[in-house]
């Protein structure tokens, strides 16, 4: 995959860029400020962008502001946000793009390059990867662990799907249904994952974030 990592510190900039190419991947440029990350992120147009919230110049959320303007003009550029803070009011915007293609992992969470480079992995196939802390924070408390066994064997196949990226067009192509009947199987799915229309971020993030999540139990 061609990348661009978004860090200003150096020591991790440096050690992000020689993971990743130590596993064959190619990282096309790096920035250390947030002005300089919109700048080549748009240059680019890399597979995936690790990007981290706080950045200079105000070390507040210039690099989180950059993946959002860079998408802005570039649609479904696939950006994975990798920082110690979750930034509310720009997190829930990023997660609410139906374009797909986003992650948000918190760096003392990742504990294993091969997560890592999954996560980033299925962000570039257009998929999402979101720590599940982020959502807790993001809904205001801890997010209840779905019992899988509450979804029908076709609401499940539609998850699964989803968790692959692709659209409702696609799925319903995949799995040889009708776009309505596609539409009517993640609304029910929705309901029995107790994710209602008033949360504030993309329901099909959280939905597919539930799903896997279950899968664990």
């Amino acid at each position: 995959m061609r990348i661009v990592i978004a860090e200003d510190l150096f020591l991790l900039r440096d050690g992000l860029t020689r993971l990743l190419e130590s596993y064959g991947h190619h990282v096309v440029a790096t920035a250390g400020t947030g002005p300089d990350t919109l700048e080549v992120l748009l240059a680019h147009r890399p597979d995936v962008a690790v990007v981290d919230v706080r950045m200079p110049p105000t070390n507040t959320d210039e690099g989180l502001k950059a993946a959002l303007a860079a998408r802005k003009e570039a649609p479904g550029l696939p950006v994975v946000i990798l920082s110690q803070h979750v930034e509310q009011l720009y997190a829930r915007e990023l997660l609410a793009d139906e374009t797909g293609g986003v992650g948000y992992l918190l760096k003392d969470r990742v504990f294993e390059a091969d997560e890592f480079l999954d996560a980033l992995t299925r962000v570039a196939a257009g998929g999402t990867a979101i720590d599940p802390t982020v959502v807790a924070k993001l809904l205001g408390g801890p997010t209840r662990r779905p019992h899988l066994a509450e979804l029908t064997e076709r609401e499940r196949s539609v998850l699964a799907l989803m968790a692959e990226g692709l659209s409702n067009t696609a799925i319903a192509q995949r799995l040889f249904l009708s776009e309505s009947a596609i539409s009517k199987y993640t609304t029910t799915a929705f309901d029995r994952l107790g994710i209602g229309r008033e949360v504030s971020v993309n329901r099909r993030v959280l939905a597919v974030l539930r799903y896997l999540d279950g899968r664990h139990e």
